[in-house]
């Protein structure tokens, strides 16, 4: 069992399954180095074993010894595949924070306008989903008490979710080779009690994501186009988010974090049937932050009217 403490809802059924995985692991080398050992024992030079050949065959031993083995080991991926599944599928009532890498750093931003650097603050028991990007190359947040590690990549959004079990702080890695100050990107994530974590938010409170992203909407002047009162023909926003859009190729595409990314970043990838590809790059220009702003602002829209 790892000395690790096992601070998140996740953590134990990993180490069951590590150990599980293990103990069948030394069985089996164990049972084929001791019949090594035997054989090579009673067939040493010089021995009395007989040494003719025998046409005997032992067809229920070989059956075991294949059929045994392979359904233990089915059994330990099907076990292993249930949980990547259970912790790939976040509940409904989860926290959104969300995260920026880059060499060297980790830029954390919870929806209610709190930012942090190298340090991630959670309630305790409350299921908390980090939706991650990086601004330059491959990086990976991993916490070792939590058992949880996921890839951070540029221009994607990857995501990853824990339910925090255990008060206390503990240590946040890089565990992806990301440049010569690799070694140093690490951080804390501090977890509370909920009344603590309620006063922190509150102690640390700043404009939340949403209304960060309505502001940047207008300074970088998407209103001028993407407003209902524009006279340019540009796509309506307003409840774009988690809505089927229909492209100019013939293809659907769900509108989700991905889509909103790659709308703003990389405007002539997906093109929204019946609009020509007019939309500049914004790619160079803006942040991976500012990119999770306006995508929370996009999110807060509804046809009832902005927030």
């Amino acid at each position: 069992m790892s000395s690790l403490p096992q601070a998140s809802s996740f953590a134990g059924q990993v180490d069951y399954l590590f150990d599980a995985m293990l103990a069948l692991s030394a069985v089996v080398v164990i049972g084929v180095f001791a019949a090594i050992l035997w054989f090579a024992v009673k067939y040493r030079h010089g021995s009395r074993a007989d040494r003719s050949r025998s046409s005997r065959r032992t067809l229920g031993i070989e059956l075991a010894w294949t059929l045994i083995p392979l359904f233990l080991f089915v059994g330990i991926f099907a076990w292993s595949i249930s949980l990547f599944a259970y912790m790939s599928r976040p509940p409904i009532e989860t926290v959104p924070v969300y995260v920026v890498a880059k060499q060297w750093m980790w830029k954390v931003q919870h929806p209610g306008g709190q930012r942090e650097i190298n340090t991630l603050h959670l309630a305790l028991g409350q299921p908390t989903r980090l939706v991650m990007t990086s601004q330059d190359v491959i990086h990976s947040f991993y916490v070792p008490a939590f058992r949880v590690k996921q890839d951070v990549l540029p221009g994607r959004y990857t995501q990853l979710w824990f339910n925090a079990t255990r008060a206390g702080t503990y240590n946040l890695f890089c565990a992806e080779f990301c440049g010569t100050d690799h070694a140093r990107m690490g951080g804390l994530v501090i977890v509370m009690q909920p009344k603590d974590y309620a006063n922190w938010l509150e102690a640390h409170a700043g404009t939340d994501l949403a209304a960060q992203g309505a502001a940047l909407f207008r300074r970088l002047g998407c209103s001028g186009c993407h407003d209902p009162q524009s006279g340019v023909h540009a796509p309506d926003l307003y409840d774009l988010y988690g809505s089927t859009v229909p492209l100019s190729d013939g293809t659907q595409v769900r509108a989700d974090e991905r889509y909103l990314h790659d709308s703003i970043m990389l405007p002539n990838k997906e093109i929204a049937a019946g609009y020509a590809p007019v939309m500049p790059s914004y790619q160079g220009r803006i942040g991976e932050d500012d990119v999770l702003a306006l995508i929370a602002y996009l999110k807060s829209r509804h046809a009832a009217g902005s927030p």
